[in-house]
């Protein structure tokens, strides 16, 4: 009897090795402004992709290039930001040749819903009433570059600068807002778009570098023609439709 369950044994792990062969895992570190929009696409892509299962890892796009610098199992890197991809590539972290841009976005400066706060212009900010703003670190963060570059060009960072609260992500500066730990904060307006009625938007903020997303192979990805698969996909209809739907501008 016991030779027999063994037989089976042995022949149902026979045949179970194509499928095993086949299964492949794609892992893409996504910034985290792009959380919403890519748990969405997965499943449209792991239809086309029979045995193929994308696993994300949401954060800041500088915190993911430094994870991938000290050797994290990535194979595509999408950012919120062009600099976070040159520095990648500049490290030979990154396959420059595979480099695409795949979505656009806009900054804007939200306020607490419940705050009260009458802010129109980013010299309102200065105000007494005004006492603690969320800002994205500037070393990892692309929102939070894009805000400095924003401030710096209204000469308005060093007078603001004593009330920032510096966040780790774009999503952890709308909590601040949205829980009211923070009177304002800068995100993007697709992230604004998440914050529901905790959240308003005062205005949309001007004088940075247009907010432009790459999609980019990592060097030592195991996966590269997958990956390569992973970003053509970013540009096909479906992809663009769900983009469009949070908020995301073709590039």
């Amino acid at each position: 009897m016991l030779m027999r369950f063994t037989c089976f044994l042995g022949s149902v792990l026979v045949a179970a090795l194509p499928l095993l062969a086949s299964a492949q895992q794609l892992t893409v570190a996504a910034a985290a402004s792009l959380t919403n929009a890519f748990s969405e696409l997965a499943p449209k892509f792991e239809t086309g992709k029979p045995g193929v299962t994308l696993r994300f890892n949401f954060a800041a796009s500088g915190v993911l290039l430094q994870q991938i610098a000290q050797g994290a199992p990535v194979d595509v890197l999408a950012s919120a930001d062009q600099v976070t991809v040159t520095r990648g590539i500049e490290q030979k972290l990154l396959d420059a040749d595979t480099k695409r841009d795949f979505a656009r976005n806009t900054v804007v400066l939200v306020i607490s819903a419940q705050s009260g706060l009458d802010v129109r212009t980013l010299a309102d900010l200065a105000s007494p009433s005004v006492k603690r703003i969320a800002v994205g670190k500037t070393a990892v963060v692309p929102v939070g570059r894009y805000t400095r570059e924003s401030l710096d060009a209204a000469r308005l960072w060093s007078t603001l600068e004593p009330k920032f609260v510096f966040a780790d992500s774009v999503r952890q500066v709308l909590d601040y807002v949205a829980r009211g730990e923070a009177d304002a904060g800068f995100v993007y307006r697709t992230d604004a778009a998440i914050g529901g009625n905790k959240v308003k938007i005062a205005l949309t903020v001007e004088g940075h570098t247009p907010v432009s997303y790459p999609v980019v192979v990592v060097s030592d990805s195991r996966n590269k023609a997958l990956a390569g698969d992973f970003i053509a996909f970013l540009s096909t209809p479906p992809a663009l439709e769900v983009l469009a739907k949070h908020g995301f501008g073709k590039p």
